[in-house]
């Protein structure tokens, strides 16, 4: 019986790690990175905030597509052969995007770390 606590611990443990760790195949980059990332206008961006969010500030050039309905949306307004570059608030929210945009297919998928708290 003992063995069964170990075996729930464990699928504990990496659910939680699943959760935190980054994707595979995502691509991280410095807020400042993004200055030079944003020339390129073969590069899709995103801004994963809440609508309210992004309209308090917002980079130009970045589209708003909040988390909750970036799933309902993603095929129908990106395309998967170009580049997505995803930012937030402070990343968190970004790198759950990132994992959702990679499940869906997207092959280059690149997040900004520290989000909007490091662009300012």
């Amino acid at each position: 019986m003992e063995y069964v606590n170990y075996i729930v611990i464990a699928f504990f443990v990496f659910f939680v790690l699943q959760r935190f760790l980054p994707a595979k195949g995502v691509r991280h980059i410095s807020a400042a990175d993004v200055k030079e990332e944003l020339i390129n206008k073969n590069k899709q961006f995103i801004d994963v905030r809440t609508p309210g969010e992004f309209k308090a500030s917002h980079i130009k050039g970045f589209k708003n597509i909040p988390l909750n309905e970036l799933s309902q949306k993603a095929d129908k307004e990106l395309l998967k052969e170009n580049e997505v570059i995803v930012i937030c608030q402070s990343g968190m929210r970004s790198q759950k995007a990132s994992k959702i945009l990679k499940k869906l297919g997207f092959t280059k998928v690149t997040n900004v770390k520290g989000g909007m708290s490091a662009w300012r």
